[in-house]
């Protein structure tokens, strides 16, 4: 199996399903955590030197952070279902706790932190919502913490590409801190897919081919992207979920498409 695959697996007594930290990564930036948590679970974190983004990807949550309180936010049951998520970002030098009212399905996603940024609430109404490509290539995205909102170095998106078309395509890579034409970034994917029996494809690969893993990926499992392109394509008859996190020395994306499929884009 592929260090760069994290395979789902049951949740722990504090509902862990997933760690990833930049140590484990071997990078320098992105954290993340998915935890399930059955009604009455609480948990109370302190940020330290690193800003949060907790995400709601499916469930009802009482929030708390730097002082504010968010009682039963959450309307959705799962990632699937036509609307945006509830989040709650938090920054570094500060703690939060949630407490969930229903079956939760929570990410927290962690960068460096800085400057000058409160808690706040991003409600459905926040999270901008596209589609982008056309034909097999058609995905759904929604912004949660993108370079245009407070914060000091993440950025943080979730796209829902349906049964048999491709994603995160033609081939992109965001590597290079040479802005604008390109920034620096790494990246975690948290996939789900509906029906949750199926699967989906991700390539991570770079020009001199020194890193090159495909992986077939399953409901609930971690992707990494340290560097390279990183295309994923949803099997037919199963739609594909993600949740991405990045993170870099400039809070800023700016990718490079793979010049062998850049005449993709201009079709």
């Amino acid at each position: 199996m592929s260090e760069l695959l994290r395979k789902w697996h049951e949740p722990g007594p504090d509902g862990l399903v997933h760690r990833v930290t930049p140590a484990d990564a071997g990078w320098v930036h992105v954290g993340f955590e998915l935890y399930r948590l059955e009604p009455g679970q609480s948990l109370t974190r302190s940020t330290g030197e690193r800003e949060a983004c907790l995400v709601l990807i499916g469930g009802r949550a009482d929030v708390s952070a730097g002082g504010q309180s968010w009682q039963g936010i959450g309307e959705r049951a799962g990632p699937f279902e036509d609307e945006s998520p509830y989040a709650v970002y938090v920054p570094f030098h500060d703690a939060w706790k949630v407490t969930a009212t229903s079956s939760l399905e929570l990410a927290v996603c962690t960068a460096p932190g800085g400057g000058d940024h409160g808690a706040r609430l991003i409600t459905p109404s926040d999270v901008a919502f596209s589609s982008r490509g056309t034909g097999s290539n058609v995905r759904h995205v929604r912004d949660i913490l993108p370079e245009g909102k407070p914060a000091h170095s993440l950025l943080v998106v979730e796209v829902v590409t349906p049964g048999g078309n491709w994603s995160s395509y033609p081939p992109h890579k965001h590597d290079v801190d040479d802005p604008p034409g390109e920034t620096l970034l790494e990246e975690t994917y948290y996939h789900r897919l509906n029906p949750s029996h199926g699967f989906a494809l991700q390539r991570v690969y770079t020009d001199d081919r020194s890193l090159d893993v495909a992986m077939a990926v399953e409901d609930g499992d971690v992707t990494l992207v340290p560097k390279g392109y990183h295309p994923c394509a949803a099997a037919h008859g199963y739609d594909l979920y993600y949740l991405n996190v990045m993170a870099g020395p400039k809070r800023s994306w700016h990718f490079n498409t793979e010049p062998a499929h850049r005449w993709l884009l201009r079709r």
